[in-house]
């Protein structure tokens, strides 16, 4: 028991440790820290140096504590996540009206896509919502987009088969993937689930790097390949539009 509280002390402290140096104006030192929460400087420097293999925290060129890459690099993701939801949703919202629809955004993030972002449908039938959701790439529009331009790349090992309609063949993933880099767009029928239909266009930054996509879901009744298409060409019309608007500069922070 003893091992428990004092392994739940040395948490509480050093997550102490980690929010003074998240929230201070000015980088602490090690003996401010130490004086502050009253920790011997010998715990506070052990503390301090396991949070920095962690990549949690880092010294600046005077030796004091700053945020590390890890919360950096998550910190310009989330923000840089946010930026693109306000300036897309706009185009959301469009095509969820004008299809009558289901509009969705989507990035890459750690080695999976990320939906951050959607307009319900019109419709009773089809209207779920994926935001959250784990998607794998190889069955959806969105992610046959953010892996045909690089900013994903197929997963290693066995590509799961969801359905009877599911590209599991790398091969064959990479043939389709050079058919969307040819027509601007990716489309799926019955890949993800049983009755599902979707087409998805790329979202550039302004040097033309892919940085996310929308996609337009659907019940196969309602959507055939033609409209699919049809679609397909909208999505890349309305992300042009608003990329003109902005100057290009989808993605900037």
């Amino acid at each position: 028991m003893s091992e428990l509280v004092n392994g739940t002390q040395a948490i509480d402290r050093a997550s102490a440790l980690l929010i003074h140096i998240l929230e201070s104006s000015t980088p602490p030192l090690l003996s401010e820290l130490s004086r502050t929460h009253e920790i011997p400087k010998s715990t506070t420097s052990r503390m301090l140096s396991a949070l920095e293999r962690q990549g949690l925290v880092r010294r600046d060129r005077n030796g004091a504590f700053i945020a590390g890459d890890v919360l950096t690099h998550f910190a310009r993701s989330q923000n840089h996540d946010s930026v693109l939801v306000a300036r897309m949703h706009p185009v959301l919202e469009k095509l969820a009206l004008s299809t009558g629809e289901t509009a969705n955004l989507a990035v890459a993030s750690n080695g999976e896509m990320k939906l951050i972002d959607q307009v319900d449908s019109h419709y009773l039938l089809g209207a779920t919502n994926w935001v959250g959701k784990r998607i794998p790439y190889h069955a959806s529009a969105l992610g046959k987009v953010l892996l045909a331009y690089a900013a994903a790349t197929i997963p290693l090992g066995k590509l799961e088969k969801l359905t009877s309609k599911t590209i599991t063949s790398r091969p064959r993933l990479l043939t389709e993937l050079e058919s969307v880099r040819k027509k601007g767009y990716a489309i799926i029928i019955d890949e993800l689930e049983e009755g599902l239909v979707a087409v998805a266009a790329p979202i550039r930054e302004d040097d033309g790097r892919v940085v996310g996509a929308i996609s337009i879901s659907g019940p196969s009744p309602r959507l055939t390949q033609r409209d699919l298409a049809k679609i397909g060409e909208v999505i890349i019309y309305e992300i042009h539009s608003l990329q003109l608007n902005h100057e290009g500069k989808i993605g900037a922070a």
